[in-house]
């Protein structure tokens, strides 16, 4: 997806800047609930994004680290945290999607420098695209900068993985794109030799609970995990499961307008150290 000089070492792939793989977003119906709230947890600032006055983009130590929309009653999609990887066309990544029995539920859409795509994956799980159609204005992060990383729940890792390669050019050798390993049961997704996401099998399709069904969570790391889930609580969100994982802990939380997100001491998403 770029042909920048590709990047390397232990931490996780950058989100942000024109070479970045993917971004991550959240769909809300409060833009300024939404700031107060992950502006007291997560200690962000904000500033007005260049896609309208319902776009915001929120920093940490002066990097764009996300965007917040407030447009989830417009498109009637679902309030959520939600990945966007970079597509160099939307129309055939749209094709694609389809053709993989995949759905496209909103775009592609023209919206400022770029062109969006809502869809999801063949067991449901929800992500976006953009096409990037003018210069990049935010600078690349710092390579130690790792502000968020991805794992998908999904039924099927292995075919998962195929479904994601085939849409977005994963494993094709060309230059600047991501590479896949298979790691024990689960899929590595690593983007410039550092990693990005995790993809684990398991989920049910079917299931009650939000956390069962196929999904894509956005995972924050932090340094104090049990401050930020006393914060979160303190201002309105809900602690839905804490655990232990490898090397450390994660809390997925529930913020006050019902978006899931997870935190986590765990700095990078790879299973194994790099």
């Amino acid at each position: 997806m770029t042909s920048e000089k590709p990047r390397t070492g232990s931490g996780a792939a950058p989100l942000t800047g024109a070479a970045a793989p993917c971004w991550v977003n959240l769909m809300t119906s409060d833009q300024e609930a939404a700031q107060r709230f992950y502006g007291a947890v997560l200690g962000w600032t904000f500033r007005p994004g260049r896609l309208g006055r319902q776009f915001t983009v929120a920093r940490r130590g002066g990097v764009p680290v996300a965007g917040i929309n407030a447009m989830s009653s417009v498109y009637q999609v679902a309030i959520a945290w939600m990945p966007y990887f970079a597509v160099e066309d939307a129309d055939v990544a749209a094709a694609r999607i389809r053709e993989r029995s995949g759905t496209v539920a909103v775009g592609p859409l023209t919206l400022g420098k770029g062109r969006g795509i809502l869809a999801a994956d063949r067991d449901g799980a929800a992500f976006g695209l953009w096409e990037r159609t003018g210069p990049a204005t935010s600078p690349p992060a710092p390579d130690s900068h790792s502000h968020a990383w991805l794992r998908l729940r999904t039924r099927d890792a292995f075919d998962a993985a195929i479904f994601y390669g085939e849409v977005l050019g994963w494993a094709s050798g060309r230059p600047g794109c991501c590479d896949v390993a298979y790691e024990g049961d689960e899929v590595i997704v690593r983007c410039d030799g550092r990693p990005l996401a995790r993809i684990s099998s398991g989920a049910v399709e079917a299931a009650v609970d939000p956390l069962v069904r196929p999904h894509w969570q956005v995972q924050f790391p932090v340094t104090d995990l049990a401050g930020t889930v006393a914060a979160a609580q303190r201002h309105g969100g809900t602690l839905v499961e804490e655990q232990a994982v490898l090397r450390g802990r994660e809390a997925t939380l529930r913020d006050p307008d019902g978006a899931l997100f997870t935190v986590t001491d765990v700095r990078s998403p790879a299973r194994t150290d790099d």
